[in-house]
């Protein structure tokens, strides 16, 4: 009977006589339109795989990757990924994009992910071990689960650096060279040309983005004859992150810092004090983390903090940790006597958010224990050649309220209005800077945020553009910035209106959203040129950083908040591409994709459609 021919079940001769009679007159009793129907199906499955074979493919046409139904007899068609990478010229999917000279090769080949070999020399060897081993992992995230096809030819990756040196500063040169070979005997050849590990192991991460997995044919595909000159526009390319308003567990922060090294972003500013909570452990003040963490599990110990500098070293991140003070202080000190108007009620009097607390600076045991303090953390963040300070949001109304400080500015000679308090800031800010090189080798750059003190006349008085660097968090077009810059201070661009990650959610101490709204895409990150500034002056910007402050983010949350936008900033700060937001559109797409592959929680952009159906969705392509 025609029935039997998709029954096939043996579960014994009485159940298969059942299954079939009633089989049977279920096929009696169709209709015609059925029938015909069923023979229609039968008809076409000549051309129905199996649904674990792909049926569509895709092939580039005018630069851009359309998708056709994988037919016989047609030409060839390449997995999306594959058409990605070799329709998209010159720069196929990299991101950042390199600003050098780039021939992006002439074709891909099948290599053996499990057997590439890395050749370095000098006294770097184990840190290119641990390169070669996230190389490694980075391969095998292309499979997502899959086997990749055994055999393939056996890639060779040779290091040449010039200097071994580890130091990651502001003047370091993060250029590289890379060539990938064609195929001779039964290998391919990659160099890589630095002057030092952090050029290298940038252009290790570029190498990774040009293999990708072929689900199609199933093996791994390396673009060959492929040669990359590529530096970046600016030294400082980095993230502030606040760990104090929610706590970020260690996990957290080395994903964060793994996705950093994705996009050759080499700054992660930690936000690790403030006055919601104190979780750095200081042993010779063990009051802080005891009363200041949220729990006991949730601290930062000198181990933590040495283990997470070591991990960003390997991926050419360094950690610039910040106290940020006198403003930002409250739990943990609470109990040492030390702190004006804590927790203070109604709190938007005295500060601009809960809970209240400034440092008062006329107490010595205040700079007494700051050099405590200083002393741990510069052993904890050994590789830093940077202090952050803070100096953010200090309130002259939290001084006020003590008759102590009033009484000593008066015996000082001083009265009580605002140029008077800003003496008393800048008391302490000498007092403090002066314990802080105690601890010091040098005199190292310190940053401070753009404040009242940064503001005229003070800035002029009390500080020195030699020595402080300042990170601007105010309005792209603020006139501070300029006037800064005249004054040959070194700037760090944070401003708000684009690169304050935490804005455009609900207000949390009101309704509404919260005080700098909206929220900021990748578009508005990505075309928020900022160096677009007097040339003369422009030299002296070092870059910028985005900023998440995390009253409404946690490690839950954290992924989505910071990618891929943080992507956007890397491809502004490592290119400074003249072009918008548009021309990135499609390798921004592919580069979401990647750092999901690779573990990181990234927010979706647009529909998988789109993705499927390149520079179909967009309506603005200017």
């Amino acid at each position: 009977m025609k029935s039997s021919v998709f029954i096939q079940i043996s579960l014994g001769f009485t159940l298969t006589i059942v299954i079939t009679v009633v089989a049977y007159i279920i096929v009696i009793h169709k209709t015609p339109n059925e029938s015909e129907s069923e023979a229609a199906e039968q008809s076409d499955s000549s051309f129905v795989r199996s649904f674990s074979d792909p049926v569509w493919g895709y092939r580039c046409v005018d630069n851009r990757c359309v998708k056709t139904a994988i037919e016989t007899g047609q030409e060839e068609v390449w997995g999306l990924q594959v058409c990605r990478l070799n329709c998209s010229e010159p720069f196929g999917t990299v991101w950042p994009k390199p600003t050098g000279s780039v021939s992006v090769g002439n074709g891909l080949v099948a290599i053996d992910g499990r057997s590439v070999e890395f050749r370095s020399s000098g006294t770097l060897k184990g840190y290119w071990d641990l390169s070669a081993e996230r190389f490694r992992v980075q391969l095998g995230n292309k499979l997502a689960g899959e086997e990749a096809n055994s055999g393939g030819y056996r890639m060779v990756v040779e290091l040449d650096v010039k200097d071994d040196s580890l130091v990651l500063n502001h003047d370091t040169v993060e250029s590289y060279r890379l060539s990938v070979g064609q195929p001779v005997h039964d290998q391919v050849i990659v160099t890589i040309e630095a002057e030092n590990y952090f050029g290298a192991r940038h252009g290790l991460e570029t190498l990774a983005q040009l293999i990708v997995f072929d689900d199609l044919s199933g093996d791994l595909l390396v673009m060959v004859g492929a040669e990359i000159q590529d530096a970046p526009a600016y030294p400082h390319r980095g993230l502030s992150l606040d760990t104090v308003r929610h706590y970020v567990e260690v996990e957290s922060i080395k994903r964060t810092i793994d996705a950093l090294a994705m996009v050759k972003m080499n700054v992660f500013h930690w936000h690790i004090t403030d006055s919601q909570s104190w979780p750095l452990v200081i042993k010779s003040h063990p009051i802080l983390h005891t009363f200041g963490a949220y729990s006991r599990k949730q601290i930062y110990t000198a181990e933590d903090v040495e283990d997470i500098v070591q991990y960003a070293l390997v991926r050419g991140v360094r950690i610039i940790p910040e106290l940020d003070a006198p403003g930002h202080i409250g739990e943990g000190w609470e109990k040492t006597g030390l702190v004006s108007c804590f927790n203070y009620q109604p709190w938007v009097q005295y500060c601009e958010e809960p809970p209240c607390g400034q440092f008062d600076p006329t107490k010595e045991q205040v700079y007494e224990a700051l050099e405590d303090v200083y002393r741990e953390m510069n052993a904890m963040f050994a590789h830093s050649d940077l202090f952050h300070m803070g100096g953010d949001e200090v309130k002259i109304s939290c001084w006020n309220t003590s008759t102590d400080i009033q009484q000593w500015m008066l015996n000082q000679g001083w009265g009580l209005e605002e140029a008077d308090f800003l003496k008393l800031w800048n008391h302490f800010q000498t007092n403090a800077l002066e314990r802080l090189d105690k601890s010091l080798q040098d005199n190292r750059p310190i940053i401070l945020w753009t404040s009242r003190l940064t503001d005229e006349p003070y800035v002029d008085q009390y500080l020195d553009s030699d020595r402080y660097i300042i990170q601007a968090w105010t309005t792209a077009d603020d006139p501070i910035i300029p006037k800064l810059l005249q004054k040959r201070f070194r700037l760090i661009i944070s401003n708000y209106d684009v690169l304050y990650l935490d804005c455009g959610f609900p207000g949390w101490v009101q309704g509404g959203l919260n005080w700098c709204a909206p929220y900021s895409g990748w578009q508005d990150i990505y075309d928020n040129d900022f160096f677009a500034v007097d040339p003369q002056l422009s030299a002296n910007i070092l870059g910028s950083e985005a900023a998440l402050w995390t009253e409404q983010a946690d490690r839950h949350t954290l992924d989505s908040r910071l990618w891929p936008r943080l992507s956007a900033l890397a491809e502004r700060l490592w290119t400074n591409p003249v072009e918008r937001w548009q021309s990135a559109e499609s390798r921004m797409m592919i580069h979401r994709e990647r750092l999901v592959e690779n573990g990181v929680g990234a927010d979706s952009l647009q529909p998988t459609w789109c993705l499927q159906n390149e520079g179909v969705c967009p309506i603005d392509r200017s």
